[in-house]
Order: C-alpha cells, then sequence, then structure tokens
C-alpha cells in the first residue's frame, strides 16, 4: 500500500533504495506510528532521508502521497489566537459591488486602525459574522476573516481572496527554496554566465601542483606555479523573500538560487517575509525558534560582499513605514530603517523583483522600496540581471 510513496519520492528526486523502502515497512510493522499522522511523518523521513538537503523534496512527495490523510481543524490553525475559534470559520465569501466597495471607508490610518482593534477585542463578546463593525467572517469589517476591506486587519483566514489587508494576523508555515532545483530555463542558465562576471575583478589563484612539480624539476628550485581559481571567488549575500504573494513565483527564485548556489563558493543566504525586520532566518522550519539578528548579520558580512535582495515587495505600505506594520510579529522599528541599514552596509547591492518591470508602478509599496534603493531594483529576467550586474560592478 506504500508504493505510490516510494514512487512519489522518487519523482520527486529524493533518493531512496528499495532497501530503505523495505525498512520503511519493517518499521511500520512494529506499530510504533499506528493511528499518529506525525509519528508516521517523522518515522519515515527518519527512514527514508538521508541528507538534510532532500527534506524539503521529502514533504513535496509526502503531501502528494498522503493528500486529505488529515484535516486541519480551526483549533489546530488559530491555536495561537486569544479568540474563539468558531467565529473565524471559513462561511460563503460576500459577493461586493464596485459601489458597495467604494462606500467602505478606511479607519484613518494605522495606528487607529490597532487602536480600534484593540477596543473591539475588549467589548465584543459572542461570535459574529457579517456586517461592518465587529470582529467575525465575511461582510465589511475591518477586522476578521474572508470578507473586504481595503485596510483591515486579516485574521484567522487561510487564504487571501482579494490581496488587500494592512496587517494580516496569522502564524503561517513557509518552504525553503530548493538549491539543487534543476534549471529550467534556458535563459536561468544564460544568466548564470552572466553572474560570472561578478568574479572578474576579484579572481584569486590556487596552486597548480603538476605545474609547480614540472618547473621545479625544470629549474633545480622550488618554483611555484597557480592557475586562476576554477569558480568564482566573488562573495555574494543572498537575502530571499519567502510566502505569501512570493508563492507564486518559488520556480524562478528557486531556478536562480540552484544557479548561485553552484556557481559560487562564497555564497550566504538568508530568508525575510515582505520586509527586512530585526530578524532573518536560514531554516523556514525554525523561522520562529531560530532567527538570526538581522544587525549580528550587518556586523558579520564586510562591505566586500555583494547583496542581492530577491522579492516582489509587494505589501501593505504600513509594513515599510510604520513600527508594528509588520505581519505575524510587532516590530520596534519600521521596515525601512532595516532596508537603509542594509544598502548602507553593502555598496554593491541590487533588488531583484520577479514581478514585470511594467507593473511596478502600480503597487505603492514597491514604488517605496525601489526609491529607498535608490532606483537599483531590476526584474528577475535575463536582461534585468544584466543590468543589476552593471550597477554592482
Amino acid at each position: 500500500m506504500f508504493l505510490p510513496f516510494f514512487e512519489a519520492l522518487r519523482r520527486h528526486g529524493v533518493p531512496v533504495s528499495v532497501r530503505e523502502y523495505l525498512a520503511f515497512l519493517e518499521a511500520m510493522q512494529t506499530g510504533l506510528v499506528t493511528y499518529d499522522i506525525d509519528g508516521f511523518y517523522y518515522l519515515a523521513r527518519t527512514v527514508m532521508v538521508k541528507d538534510e538537503r532532500h527534506i524539503d523534496r521529502f514533504d513535496r512527495a509526502f503531501a502528494e502521497a498522503f493528500s486529505g490523510l488529515q484535516s486541519v481543524s480551526a483549533d489546530q490553525v488559530l491555536e495561537a489566537l486569544d479568540l474563539p475559534a468558531d467565529w473565524l470559520e471559513k462561511l460563503a465569501e460576500k459577493l461586493l459591488t464596485p459601489e458597495e466597495k467604494a462606500e467602505i471607508a478606511a479607519l484613518g490610518g494605522f495606528d487607529k486602525l490597532m487602536e480600534t482593534l484593540r477596543k473591539r477585542l475588549a467589548e465584543q463578546k459572542g461570535r459574529h459574522q457579517g456586517g461592518s463593525k465587529w470582529i467575525g467572517t465575511a461582510g465589511t469589517s475591518p477586522f476578521g476573516a474572508h470578507g473586504y476591506n481595503p485596510e483591515g486587519v486579516r485574521i484567522g483566514q487561510d487564504a487571501s481572496r482579494n490581496q488587500r489587508a494592512a496587517k494580516v494576523w496569522d502564524k503561517r508555515e513557509f518552504r525553503d527554496f530548493d538549491d539543487k532545483v534543476e534549471l529550467g530555463t534556458r535563459n536561468i542558465k544564460v544568466a548564470l554566465k552572466r553572474l560570472r562576471k561578478w568574479a572578474r575583478d576579484g579572481a584569486v589563484e590556487e596552486l597548480d601542483l603538476p605545474g609547480t612539480i614540472r618547473s621545479t624539476a625544470e629549474h633545480g628550485f622550488l618554483d611555484v606555479q597557480t592557475r586562476p581559481e576554477r569558480r568564482n571567488a566573488v562573495k555574494v549575500l543572498l537575502l530571499l523573500d519567502v510566502g505569501g504573494s512570493m508563492d507564486a513565483h518559488v520556480k524562478a527564485v528557486e531556478e536562480l538560487f540552484a544557479a548561485a548556489r553552484a556557481e559560487f563558493k562564497h555564497l550566504e543566504s538568508y530568508y525575510f517575509h515582505n520586509c527586512l525586520y530585526e530578524g532573518v532566518w536560514r531554516d523556514n522550519r525554525r523561522r520562529w525558534n531560530a532567527q538570526i539578528p538581522t544587525a549580528e548579520v550587518l556586523r558579520t558580512y564586510g562591505a566586500d560582499y555583494k547583496c542581492v535582495i530577491v522579492g516582489d515587495a509587494s505589501m501593505s505600505p504600513y509594513e515599510i513605514l510604520h513600527p508594528g506594520g509588520a505581519n505575524e510579529h510587532w516590530n520596534a522599528e519600521p521596515g525601512q530603517v532595516w532596508l537603509e541599514r542594509t544598502r548602507a552596509a553593502w555598496p554593491a547591492h541590487a533588488w531583484l523583483n520577479p514581478l514585470p518591470e511594467a507593473h511596478w508602478g502600480h503597487t505603492q509599496s514597491v514604488q517605496i522600496v525601489r526609491e529607498i534603493f535608490e532606483g537599483r531594483m531590476f526584474p528577475l529576467t535575463l536582461e534585468g540581471i544584466t543590468r543589476a550586474m552593471k550597477a554592482m560592478v
């Protein structure tokens, strides 16, 4: 019955053998994980995965083979919130006409919005659905899930229907970009050749041992011979936006990430969500308990690193300009402060945006970030990468 799972693992590139499959079946026969989906997952991963780089591929194969095995309840999703879960159960979405949407007024800025939310939490005593005031589902209230309000706080909603909210109050899980993914397009392969230009000015040499032996024998004294290092010696710091609207660009970013990982000897990468704040992380599974202070990253990597930020810069302007505007946590300093510090720390920097360049003018946050980086935002295309290389050199 687990043969489709075994086939899915191979299809997703997990190097699993028949011996490991038989060991997995033997472990299942012991009855250690009966009726325990979490235990079953960890048992399978322990037996099948021998290299942590393959965990992401394993997760995708596991999700494909056992989709629907266990549904997640509202209580599990919202366990971190102090709101009754049944308030936020998904109901039928309310369809509004353009005229109705135009009648929905904002509350007068981010600070006013958060102040009003605190008051509503204190005043509301019961469940609410629809309407324009209380925290609940559907309707036009600024607070809740599956409704419409252009400047609201989206709470307890598994997905965004209209991509509009001043703040999203949910704890979400992201996955790491796979740096071993096969390069799927010719453009990204050509972009890899463009990336090699980074190392021309900073190339170093390595010992040519056969040449040294030959030259020493010919001349009768030690004659060290060197040759250009085969791998690029340039130092690259890669900051990757993950989750939310970036889900639509995973393939393009993974291909670029894999190309850079294969090419550059000195490559450091970190994740962030939407905007840089006081913490970044290396592993999305541990982003809450293993964050690295952004200030530490700023101190660790010198100005000789070339900093490349990859993200669509699509978010609420509050996330950039206001304290407390970040998703999922309260940030003491605006994101703009950290972006400016990043720009100053690494003079050779560029922002690669997977959104088509023709669309940047339609999103206020993209324009703000582009201004902060003094125009050094380029599209994630062959032509855009070429322009970014010229700007950094």
